[in-house]
């Protein structure tokens, strides 16, 4: 597979003024690239289902997915987009009290991901999914409060009585689990463990919490989750087991942008940046971690050889995939290009410095090229797929193409680019 795209590839430059930068947004309009779906719920499935991913998990919503995708709505001037799918999150999550409450009676449940609440299920009908699945996902709760309470704060999104009542039913829950100290399966659904990018995004779902409807305890858990992320950051788990010890993540950028929960002009932000760019950057997209197997190379063969499905759970059986691993053979996603675009973008826009529009642009031409060629059956032209790997040695995408997680964030990349050259 030759990347960019051809037509990408001929439009992009190490600067950008109005016209050529209109070019490329005039291409992807045409193109239907970031044209991203939504179910008759306001929901968002995770992936736009082909009959090629008929056989994978994509077609199901995720609380994170979800939530990424609609702020995206919101950031780019679509706000009733976005508040339609957190009204339905309220809808779904009305139905996962009884194990909010069960778990706030009895936290010993936690062990059980069944018995947490679902952060996986079906868009169209808001009903549970009876896989077994891994719902420890403290991320997903914190997405969830954030988005439902922000978009309340900017006046977009109405909440009736049962929504607030569900809303502050959640420190309690948070404050059994110890959310701060939980092991849970965070964003990659994998090996729980006490991870920075779980606590954070609870933390700021607590802030905006807080802010509608101060209370002493919500305080407290807030408290509790800055004190752990100041011991565990800038790495992403500090456990002493090997397992669950990890120095580098790229969803650590997300507690830069968009959840705010560290500052983007601050310190930390850049050595978050700075890490995972030294130690994750690939020559196509970036690693979600060191070691990770999930779509390592050749990964749908030897998935296909176990008679295994490529988007199992995994989360009690790392070893069985991590054992399919070879040397530097992770994959490189398309999620975080676009992510440290905005997060330059908008240091620029706040200090006007020509290294930070530097790095902005030079990260978003990285996302350009990862638009994909035509490679049928796999996937269509100029789609933002989810990762590229190497299958017996061809570069190429995984099933879910395109990912709209992928669409949200290069969306957003463009619209900062486009308010840098406004300026």
């Amino acid at each position: 597979m030759e990347l960019p795209h051809p037509r990408i590839g001929s439009l992009l430059r190490e600067s950008y003024d109005a016209a050529s930068f209109q070019s490329i947004c005039e291409l992807l309009a045409s193109a239907g690239t970031l044209r991203i779906p939504r179910l008759e719920t306001g929901l968002f499935a995770a992936a736009s289902t082909t009959e090629f991913s008929q056989g994978t998990n994509y077609h199901s919503t995720w609380v994170r997915d979800t939530v990424h995708v609609a702020y995206a709505h919101f950031a780019n001037g679509q706000p009733a987009v976005a508040a339609k799918a957190a009204a339905a999150l309220c809808q779904f999550f009305r139905t996962q009290e009884p194990r909010l409450r069960d778990v706030i009676k009895n936290p010993a449940l936690k062990a059980d991901p069944m018995r947490r609440p679902h952060i996986r299920f079906n868009g169209d009908t808001l009903q549970e999914l009876s896989q077994q699945w891994a719902h420890a996902q403290n991320d997903a709760i914190g997405y969830f409060l954030w988005l439902t309470t922000t978009l309340c704060q900017e006046q977009v999104l109405p909440l009736g009585p049962d929504d607030v009542s569900l809303l502050q039913l959640f420190p309690q829950y948070l404050a059994a689990i110890e959310y701060w100290a939980d092991e849970d399966s965070g964003h990659w659904e994998e090996t729980r463990k006490i991870e920075a990018s779980s606590i954070g995004p609870v933390v700021a779902g607590l802030r905006k919490l807080q802010a509608l409807w101060p209370s002493a305890t919500t305080q407290q858990l807030i408290a509790r989750g800055e004190q752990a992320l100041c011991e565990i950051l800038p790495a992403e788990c500090r456990q002493p087991d090997p397992a669950k010890s990890r120095e580098y993540d790229s969803a650590l950028l997300f507690l830069i942008y968009p959840l705010g929960v560290v500052s983007v002009d601050s310190p930390m932000a850049e050595t978050i940046v700075t890490r995972t760019v030294e130690n994750l950057l690939g020559p196509v997209g970036i690693k979600r971690y060191l070691k990770d197997s999930f779509y390592c190379n050749d990964y749908e063969s030897l998935i296909a050889a176990a008679g295994d499905d490529p988007t199992r759970d995994f989360s009690n059986d790392q070893a069985t995939r991590d054992a399919m691993l070879k040397p530097n053979a992770e994959a490189q996603w398309c999620l975080f290009d676009p992510i440290i675009s905005v997060i330059y973008g908008q240091r620029y826009l706040l200090h006007r410095r020509s290294t930070d529009h530097e790095r902005q642009t030079f990260f978003l031409n990285r996302s350009l090229r990862q638009i994909t060629v035509s490679d049928p059956p796999r996937c269509a032209e100029l789609q933002c797929p989810e990762l590229y790997y190497v299958e017996r040695g061809k570069l190429q995408t995984s099933k879910a193409v395109p990912l709209l997680w992928t669409q949200a964030n290069l969306w957003t990349a463009l619209t900062v680019m486009e308010q840098a050259l406004a300026t």
